[in-house]
């Protein structure tokens, strides 16, 4: 009885062994390598799959997802025999597991070892200048030779990237200095552009303020020309035709001598008017002027006479005798004419004399005028 159950224990645990190695589950994006009698004999898709017990043997699992491997930095001299460390990252893909199994022992560390190689090919044709501004030439050459030197052996190379590229601590102090000292003479340059353009800006705007300064002060110049103008024609117009009207008043009344005489004596006062006057000139005609003056207001004194009887009508100069209506002026006005006469008179002999002293004792003053010989006019007999 022992015995029975012993080896129905056995067959029992032959039974689950040959059901674990006949039965083999496969994950998603993973190929199982199925060797025979260590030969290959087919590869396991994703799922359930039954195998040969004792016979079939899963040699190899291959995920066949992207993976992404980097590389620790290596030492690559340039062209100008310069130490340079990068540090590069490889994305890869499996697409045939069967010769990436058997074709390459391990894939890895030969994508490893002929990234580096390659690396020194390239870089060994650059200087340092090249190597540190030419990142997506080498990603470009590198990738084109490792996808071509990884096809037989069933890996794609998608793409290389160079995460670093470290020059020696001297070369990068270098370095530093350089582009400190480009980017001080990219500012002074920027700089002095901006001055240069703020001053030719400042000088464009004087200019073209001057300019329009002077226009405006053009445009005001003429328009107060224009109308200055205007006014001194305008002026002029009302002086022409005030003249017009004052010469056509006077030859429409028919004036005397003596009325001419007395307003050429009421304006000798303002003559004589002013602080710079010094010298005051009494012209020739004023002496005619008085005369005539005096003969009018003999005629006048002729028609009261006339007028009173106990005149007779005085004679003019050519000798004939004067016609006049009794009416023609009467008493009071030939004494206030008179009146007018005499003071007239006496303002410009006091205006003559206070200029005569006001003149200088070098500068010689030319004398009045004699009065008039004429007789005193006649007063107006009294009733």
């Amino acid at each position: 009885m022992t015995a029975f159950l012993i080896v129905l224990a056995l067959v029992a645990l032959l039974v689950i062994v040959t059901l674990v190695k006949s039965v083999r589950v496969v994950q998603q994006q993973t190929v199982g390598i199925v060797e025979r009698f260590g030969k290959f004999k087919t590869g396991l898709q994703p799922g359930l799959n039954l195998l040969t017990p004792f016979v079939d043997k899963v040699r190899y699992t291959i995920d066949m997802r992207e993976q992404v491997v980097a590389f620790p930095p290596q030492g690559v001299i340039t062209e100008d025999n310069l130490m340079v460390s990068i540090d590069s990252v490889i994305y890869f893909q499996v697409n045939d597991p069967v010769r990436a199994t058997y074709e390459i022992s391990n894939y890895i560390q030969a994508i490893e070892q002929l990234t580096m190689t390659t690396l020194r090919n390239i870089i060994g044709g650059m200087d340092l200048e090249q190597t540190l501004t030419s990142r997506e030439e080498i990603n470009e050459k590198l990738r084109y030779v490792l996808d071509e030197a990884t096809g037989k052996w069933g890996i794609r190379v998608n793409r290389v990237e160079l995460r670093s590229i470290d020059p020696p601590p001297s070369i990068q102090d270098s370095m530093e200095k350089q582009m400190r000292a480009d980017r001080d003479k990219r500012a002074a340059i920027l700089t002095a552009e901006g001055m240069r353009q703020s001053a030719v800006l400042s000088a464009e705007g004087q200019k073209q303020s001057a300019i329009l300064t002077a226009e405006g002060d053009k445009q005001s110049r003429i328009l107060r020309a224009e109308a200055e103008r205007q006014a001194r024609i305008l002026k002029a117009q009302g002086e022409a035709q005030a003249i017009t009207t004052v010469f056509n008043a006077i030859h429409a009344g028919k004036p005397d001598q003596g009325l001419l005489a007395y307003q050429y004596l009421q304006m000798l006062p303002s003559i004589a008017q002013g602080d710079a006057n010094k010298l005051w000139i009494v012209p020739s005609e004023i002496g005619d002027a008085l005369k005539g003056l005096g003969s009018a207001v003999g005629q006048v004194a002729g028609i009261t006479q006339k007028a009173e009887g106990d005149w007779h009508a005085p004679e003019l100069s050519n000798g004939e005798v004067a016609e006049l209506d009794s009416s023609a002026a009467a008493p009071a006005a030939v004494a206030e004419a008179d009146n007018a006469v005499r003071e007239a008179i006496a303002a410009a002999e006091s205006a003559a004399v206070s200029t005569r002293s006001q003149a200088a004792p070098s500068t010689p003053s030319i004398p009045p005028p004699a009065p008039s010989q004429e007789p005193p006019a006649a007063e107006p007999p009294q009733r």
